[in-house]
């Protein structure tokens, strides 16, 4: 496994002052991509959808849970599996309290297409207390592009269509023998009674939110993922991966 140079102090500092521009740099592109994010347009979502969670039957607007802001997490768990995605539970298990989420006006929930039946006992045994939903028999996961089907939504994910994924190396996607489900977020707000879709972020785009790989990234040997650089510092993997 290669490691950093050892330098001195003095040789140190001066790489890190000069790293410190950089990120001063990125922390400005950061806000301003926060903004453009909060500029976006909003879509007026007009069809009823039906969930399960712990109180029973439940519709999109019940989410909230009187807040203004709803986060959705779309955690992979088809409804033939018996648990749910290990990389999606890494996520979950990283996210704590979000009692400042709920402070700033906004709910956190899980929504997955498993039954609620197999999501409760899931729930219970990795001691989790986030709200979790059952979009069984709802068309929420199809339209939001986190349950691939094409007999009954067109393919698309991550903003790509089918015949673009098939033009990608090393795709997968649409080699998979559907329907299957892949993670993503939505958010969601409410004005009265009308509910707004503003985001969606798929692939790596929840990667910002998790503690663990936010801390990994700051360490000289990174996530340990294959895929980064300096590529000698890899070593294997201690995630599981997905069914």
């Amino acid at each position: 496994m290669g490691l950093p140079d050892v330098v001195s102090r003095v040789e140190w500092e001066r790489a890190r002052r000069e790293l410190l521009e950089a990120e001063k740099a990125f922390t400005k592109e950061r806000d301003a991509l926060n903004t453009r994010r909060r500029e976006l347009p909003m879509v007026l979502v007009d069809k009823a959808y039906s969930f399960e969670g712990a109180g029973g039957r439940a519709g999109l607007l019940e989410l909230f849970e009187g807040r203004d802001q709803l986060v959705v997490y779309h955690f992979m768990f088809q409804p033939e599996w018996d648990a749910g995605c290990p990389n999606c539970t890494g996520f979950v298990d990283d996210i704590g309290s979000t009692r400042l989420l709920n402070a700033a006006n906004t709910t956190f929930a899980l929504v997955s297409r498993a039954p609620y039946e197999k999501l409760t006992a899931y729930q219970a045994a990795r001691g989790w207390e986030y709200p979790w939903y059952s979009s069984y028999g709802s068309d929420f996961n199809y339209d939001y592009h986190v349950t691939l089907d094409e007999s009954v939504v067109p393919f698309e994910y991550n903003y790509r269509t089918k015949p673009e994924w098939d033009a990608r190396p090393n795709n997968e996607h649409t080699q998979t023998q559907q329907p299957f489900d892949l993670h993503g977020l939505s958010c969601f707000l409410r004005v009265d009674e009308q509910i707004y879709h503003t985001y969606s972020t798929y692939g790596r785009g929840p990667d910002a939110m998790t503690f663990t790989v936010t801390a990994l990234d700051l360490t000289a040997l990174g996530r340990q993922e294959p895929w980064e650089k300096p590529a000698d510092r890899a070593v294997p993997s201690h995630q599981d991966h997905c069914h």
